[in-house]
Parts: C-alpha cells; sequence; structure tokens
C-alpha cells in the first residue's frame, strides 16, 4: 500500500535563530506587556524596510484596518470604498464602524482593485450625492495593486486611501512598496504571512500625527494626567502588539528579502515545471513577492477537481478567495464591474487555486505537489 504524504502546508512559518534572541532579552529584561523597546525598535525598522516615516505595530491586521477606519474618519452611516477579492477582514472592520461597503471588482493584470471600476463608482456615487469618505485597496497573494492609478483617482476626488497590504509586505510597485501610496497602510503579520509575529499588524503613514493618534487610540485613548490617573473623553481600543511579539517581528524583518527570494524560487519551479499552466501575472513594473503561488484552470470543475486531489493526497491547498459581492455577508451592498460584461473577481475565484509556497517549502514536498497537478491537468 503506497504511503500518503501527509502536511504540505500552505504558508507554514518560517523562524530562525535572531527571533530568539530578541524574545530572550524580552524575557531577561520583564518587557512582557504591550509596551517596550521591542515594539520601538520594530515600528521604526518596519517604517525603514518600507521607506514610510512613521509605523505603529498593533495586535492584528484585522485591529489595523479598523484602527485606520476610525483615522480617517469614517462613521456610521459613511460610504467605504472596498475591494470585492479579498478576505473578509478586510471589508468587516467597514461594518464595525456603523458604514456601508461599496464593492469594486478586480483587474485582470494584478487581480487588485480595478482603477476602472472605482471611477465608475465614484462617479455612480457623486450623481447620488453619496461621495464616498474612503477607499480600501487590496493587493492580494503578494502582488501590488495598480496603487498609482488608484491613488491618483482618489486624490482627484478628495478620498483617503487605505493601502491595504496585508498580504504584500515586501512587494513592489515601479519601485515603491506597496503599503505606502495611500493617506495610511496595512501590513499583517498572522502565522502564514511572509514574515510573522505569531499574531500581529501594523499601520503605517508619512503623516507623524495620524500614527501618533493610533497609538493614542491603540491604548484605550488615555487622556494625559499629572498623577497618572485613568482618564477618557474618547472610545479608544486594546490594540497595541506585545513587545514579546514584537521581538519576533525585529528577528522576521531581517530576513524579509530572503523569504522574498525563496518564494520566487518556489514560483518558478512550479511554473517550469508546469508549461502551458496559467498563473497569477506580474506586471512588468511590480515584484510580486509570491507570497502564495496562484494558479489559474480553465473551469470551475477543474478547480475542484485540483483542490480534492490535492487535499486527499495530503497537501494544503485552497481556492482564491471568494469575493464579497458573493458573500451573504454583503449581499446588499453595490458591486462594480472592471467591465459592464465582465466580473473578473467571480472568474478569478471559480478558476484559482493557491498552492503550498512556504519560504521553508522542500524540493520533495514541492515534487510531490506538481507531481499531482500533472496527473489532474494533464
Amino acid at each position: 500500500m503506497t504511503e500518503v504524504r501527509k502536511n504540505v502546508l500552505l504558508s507554514p512559518p518560517h523562524l530562525g535563530e535572531l527571533e530568539r534572541e530578541f524574545v530572550d532579552e524580552a524575557f531577561r529584561t520583564n518587557w512582557i506587556a504591550p509596551v517596550g523597546p521591542n515594539v520601538d525598535e520594530f515600528e521604526k525598522e518596519l517604517a525603514s524596510t518600507c521607506g514610510c516615516d512613521h509605523a505603529c505595530a498593533l495586535s492584528s491586521g484585522t485591529a489595523a484596518i479598523h484602527l485606520g477606519l476610525n483615522l480617517l474618519g469614517v462613521e456610521p452611516g459613511d460610504t467605504v470604498l472596498c475591494s470585492s477579492l479579498t478576505f473578509v477582514a478586510s471589508a468587516n472592520p467597514i461594518l464595525y464602524c456603523g458604514a456601508e461597503p461599496v464593492l469594486i471588482d478586480s483587474e485582470p493584470d494584478s487581480w487588485g482593485m480595478s482603477p476602472q471600476a472605482l471611477e465608475r463608482a465614484i462617479r455612480d456615487l457623486e450623481r447620488r450625492n453619496r461621495k464616498p469618505k474612503a477607499c480600501v485597496a487590496v493587493s492580494l497573494y503578494g502582488q501590488a495593486a495598480d496603487l498609482p492609478a488608484i491613488s491618483r483617482t482618489c486624490r482627484e476626488h478628495g478620498i483617503r486611501l487605505m493601502d491595504e497590504s496585508a498580504e504584500a509586505l515586501g512587494a513592489l510597485r515601479g519601485g515603491r512598496m506597496a503599503g505606502t501610496f495611500g493617506d495610511l497602510g496595512i501590513y499583517s503579520f498572522n502565522g502564514n504571512k511572509i514574515i510573522t509575529t505569531s499574531g500581529g499588524g501594523a499601520l503605517v503613514s508619512a503623516d507623524q500625527e495620524l500614527v501618533g493618534r493610533a497609538r493614542e487610540l491603540a491604548t484605550q485613548a488615555r487622556d494625559p494626567s499629572p498623577i497618572n490617573a485613568y482618564e477618557h473623553s474618547r472610545v479608544g481600543f486594546n490594540y497595541r502588539m506585545s513587545n514579546v511579539l514584537a521581538g519576533i517581528g525585529r528577528g522576521q524583518l531581517r530576513v524579509l528579502e530572503d523569504r522574498i527570494d525563496s518564494r520566487r524560487k518556489v514560483f518558478s519551479r512550479y511554473e517550469e515545471a508546469l508549461g502551458g499552466t496559467e498563473w497569477m501575472p506580474e506586471p512588468e513594473e511590480c515584484r510580486s513577492t509570491r507570497w502564495l503561488s496562484c494558479l489559474l484552470t480553465p473551469d470551475i470543475g477543474t478547480r475542484d477537481r485540483v483542490l480534492r486531489t490535492l487535499q486527499e493526497n495530503g497537501v494544503d491547498a485552497r481556492p482564491v478567495w471568494k469575493p464579497m459581492h458573493l458573500q451573504q455577508l454583503f449581499s446588499n451592498c453595490d458591486f462594480h464591474r472592471h467591465h459592464p460584461d465582465r466580473d473578473v473577481s467571480r472568474s478569478l475565484f471559480e478558476r484559482g487555486v493557491c498552492l503550498p509556497s512556504g519560504s521553508n517549502l522542500s524540493e520533495e514536498d514541492q515534487d510531490h505537489v506538481i507531481g499531482i497537478l500533472r496527473r489532474v491537468l494533464g
């Protein structure tokens, strides 16, 4: 009987030795709370890595999105534009704020928010006297969206932009890192991301005042007091990253480029071995991190057959995100297509497969995945 290989994971954490040094220092100095030198240094190092001026380390990417929407002034009854093809955590915080999402299709070149659909959505809303308060533009699977076009459109219409790059730390567009194109940017350091703090996220911005307000709101919005009293005049949150997790992040940041190189090599090996397969594109002016290697099957039936066969053989593979406009939670929200006759997000979901892509994925495990795909795809 043939032994079935188990647990070829989609994107597991990949830790080294430096992380332990920073964490051990936190224990030696008793800096365990959500403040401390690792948090301060991680914020400085992250800002430097991204090429932005300021960063605020937080408990999750979702917390960063929620906090960011508050900072951008989103209130109950406001309208917020959001990518439809994304994980639900990009859109849920809009509902936390009591605002109404308007969902925007993807464009086929990057799978990110369609600038054409965005422009049409804004004009449609303006005709109905519903000017959007903010836009959450998501960069997917390690690939930067068309952020220059998106940011230009938002500026022209006076809309605040959140560059939601939870999945795209290290991705470049025209030499500039995803996450730095908006009024603020978002990163996630969840356990499956290209680098991790176990659980965590960050908000980055060129606006020092905005990031200063983020730190205040993330620590329950405590007012200054000469006697260190617990004074509060605003609603706040418990969203700060711990000093221990920030230590993991400091070690991980030092190997970000190595992790990107490893994942790009995983993708290249898939691409070479599976000639003729359609993959997530990489526009000429971009550098994708290939956080996840994503292929497109001919149709939904083939997609499901690929996923079932991989899972039956111990391989962790997933469909591309189910778009928000196809989710019951957002079924009453407006949706604007890339082209009137083409729903790009739906097509990508119905055809797309995310393959194991970890920076520590062995060639043996990758060969196992390739062998299965060759059999299923012919």
